[in-house]
């Protein structure tokens, strides 16, 4: 596909629009693909879903600015609403799937299962270091945070005040129309 024709679709597409980018030897991508078909299925009719080769259209990535695969990319109304790039569970791109339906990006994005192990190693490692080199503080808080880090999108309190933020961040604005 040609860029000047998935400008096209995207601005003329009456549906929400989700756009994946693959490749046939990518690993992350082939591993993705039952969890996209059954989300995909649960969707159709709802939301138009575009896969791209990227072999086959790398002016489509350029154009996106795509530096790695798979990524997915959610449009409606002929703009960006969500991106999320690198292998993605099922339950994230179910979420992903229904952020791009309501044109709505979701308060907290699930974090890839890969992203949460490396979170918690590099903590676990950050805290090992502090400890092992006399106790250092500054080291052990920047493990914990990292830990942190991996588990917050499961935390209730942390949802709680971003979707708090997030709607009086709204309220001024709403206000002025």
């Amino acid at each position: 596909m040609k860029a000047y024709k998935f400008e096209s679709l995207v601005a003329h597409n009456q549906k929400p629009l989700v756009v994946d980018l693959w490749a046939p030897w990518c690993k992350p991508c082939r591993a993705m693909e039952p969890g996209f078909n059954e989300v995909s299925a649960k969707y159709q009719g709802k939301v138009d879903i575009v896969r791209i080769n990227a072999d086959e259209s790398p002016e489509v990535l350029r154009h996106l600015g795509v530096m790695s695969i798979p990524t997915m990319v959610g449009f409606a109304s002929g703009k960006e609403i969500l991106r999320r790039t690198g292998f993605q569970s099922t339950n994230a791109i179910d979420t992903f799937f229904e952020a791009t339906l309501n044109q709505k990006k979701p308060a907290i994005m699930p974090i890839a299962p890969v992203d949460r192990l490396l979170r918690v190693l590099i903590g676990i490692a950050l805290l090992l270091t502090g400890w092992f080199t006399g106790k250092t503080i500054w080291l052990m808080v920047l493990g914990g945070l990292v830990i942190f880090s991996a588990f917050y999108d499961r935390c209730p309190i942390i949802k709680a005040i971003t979707e708090k933020f997030r709607s009086h961040k709204k309220e001024p604005a709403s206000e002025n129309e």
